[in-house]
């Protein structure tokens, strides 16, 4: 898979330093925790669905025994005419759940680079998951995506005077964010946007803004059940100090299999573009 996850060149420069297994994902992982165990800080690079294959040594080889560990999970999210069998819409799921596991989720290029760093300085296992899709070679999205990552920390891409409602965005969907709360900005409506860049652990930052009494609306490509919204929902419900008082709203892809298409049909068909997310604060704020 050494096409599809991008190490060709890697594998040209690097040969000494490249095993490629194959379909063979859970061996993969256990290799990797092999050589973790052994000193090193290996990259594992295997696309989110098939990653699921290797369930069980991630939780028994790595979670459990806090190996530092890298998952760059390809595929991450909606991958358009790929379909069903390719769209990564689970991995937040099934691995924020184990202990010792970090999960972040770049915006863009600028992200990815600093997201890798901040990987390999971790005594730890850390994911980072993006999507099949075309990096532009521009400047970030936003200039506070090109802040180092700080374990646990987001970042605030857009700031509202007087603002009403913060948009928290994970991962590559930021863009969508942006230009939703443009949309909002056109009717009035002044829109933070947040890169939550981690969805384990979670920025308590974000649930303070809801004990603040400002609506909420969390982003993900990922399905709406047991992703950064849920984890979000979670931490809202068992912080201790002043409770909750504003709305949150959890917007992910539904509960069903998502057929081929382009990419941007299917992040409208998911309800994570930025027009469903426009509606959805409008809404929101109605209520």
């Amino acid at each position: 898979m050494c096409d599809g996850t991008g190490l060709v060149e890697f594998r040209k420069r690097f040969g000494d330093r490249f095993y490629d297994v194959g379909i063979a994902e859970s061996a993969a992982v256990d290799i990797a925790a092999g050589l973790a165990r052994s000193g090193l800080k290996p990259v594992v690079c295997i696309y989110s669905t098939f990653l699921q294959r290797s369930f069980d040594q991630i939780f028994q080889e790595v979670a459990l025994q806090n190996l530092p560990v890298v998952f760059c999970v390809d595929r991450a999210g909606v991958v358009g005419s790929d379909g069903p069998t390719h769209h990564g819409l689970m991995d937040i799921g099934y691995l924020r759940m184990m202990p010792n596991m970090v999960l972040t989720a770049p915006a863009d290029e600028t992200e990815t680079k600093l997201a890798l760093e901040f990987a390999l300085n971790e005594n730890k296992p850390v994911v980072i998951r993006y999507p099949k899709d075309l990096v532009p070679k521009e400047k970030s999205v936003s200039t506070a995506c090109a802040k180092p990552f700080e374990l646990g920390k987001s970042v605030v891409a857009k700031r509202a005077k007087k603002s009403v409602i913060a948009i928290v965005s994970y991962g590559s969907v930021l863009t969508e964010a942006l230009e939703a709360a443009e949309l909002l900005d056109r009717d009035g409506i002044a829109a933070d946007v947040i890169n939550a860049r981690f969805a384990a652990p979670i920025d308590e930052k974000i649930v303070e803004l809801s004990k603040k009494g400002k609506a909420l609306i969390t982003v993900e490509d990922h399905t709406a059940a047991c992703g950064f919204g849920s984890a979000v929902l979670e931490m809202a419900s068992t912080t201790s100090g002043k409770p909750v008082s504003g709305p949150i709203a959890v917007l992910g892809a539904p509960k069903r299999f998502i057929k081929h298409d382009t990419r941007p049909t299917q992040l409208v068909e998911a309800g994570i573009n930025a027009e469903k997310i426009a509606q959805t604060a409008k809404e929101l704020l109605n209520k």
